[in-house]
């Protein structure tokens, strides 16, 4: 049986989301396979060394700020600044229950693999399991989700893409910043990063019939 390559490139179309959730769960096994081995990852000192390239008495402080932004007093703040600003409340309910989930989510992972956080060059105290990063696996799905609602509900393109851009920096930065004050390894965050993406795919195609076909408002 042959297969043209229209055929294949409508199939990749279709089927992209599903496919970067196979994908990114393959990779979280084969990195979670090498935690059970007690391994430090190439990547976690490649990750830490260029990271700390960048440490000065001036960087720390900007770190210590960014990093609250995948914390929960900021993530339950804004979400529920969210909900009483938005007034389709389908919307803000699930911005919630978005947060419930994967919250929940990383306490089981991290209960399960039981990853002891690294213990040299740390710049604050951070108590629990390392693997995954909570901080990167809660902003990645929390701020994720508001980027799939900005694409669907704002109309403004600049407005839109600068919002996105905003977020997907934040995100990043925001997991840099676990490496940078030492209370996570590199694959940790990249895990929780893997994880929250894989399941923001699944999350968003359950929930998009519920928060818009069901209620355009």
């Amino acid at each position: 049986m042959k297969f043209k390559t229209k055929d294949i490139k409508e199939f990749l179309k279709k089927n992209i989301e599903w496919i970067i959730v196979f994908i990114c769960i393959i990779y979280f096994i084969n990195i979670t396979e090498n935690v059970f081995a007690n391994e430090i990852m190439k990547k976690d000192v490649i990750g830490y060394k260029i990271i700390s390239h960048f440490m000065s008495d001036n960087i720390t402080p900007i770190a210590k700020v960014i990093t609250q932004f995948g914390g929960v007093v900021i993530l339950i703040s804004i979400a529920s600044v969210l909900f009483i600003i938005i007034k389709n409340k389908k919307i803000g309910f699930s911005i919630f229950l978005n947060l419930f989930i994967v919250a929940g989510l990383n306490q089981i992972l991290k209960n399960i693999v039981q990853r002891p956080r690294p213990t040299q060059y740390r710049l604050i105290n951070e108590s629990g399991y390392s693997f995954p990063s909570g901080h990167s696996m809660a902003s990645a799905a929390f701020y994720g989700f508001l980027i799939y609602l900005i694409y669907k509900r704002i109309k403004n393109k600049k407005i839109r893409n600068l919002l996105i851009i905003f977020l997907s920096i934040l995100i990043l930065l925001i997991g840099i910043s676990r490496i940078y004050l030492g209370v996570h390894y590199t694959s940790d965050v990249l895990a929780g990063f893997l994880v929250s993406l894989s399941y923001l795919m699944i999350f968003t195609n359950i929930i998009d019939n519920y928060i818009f076909d069901n209620n355009k408002k």
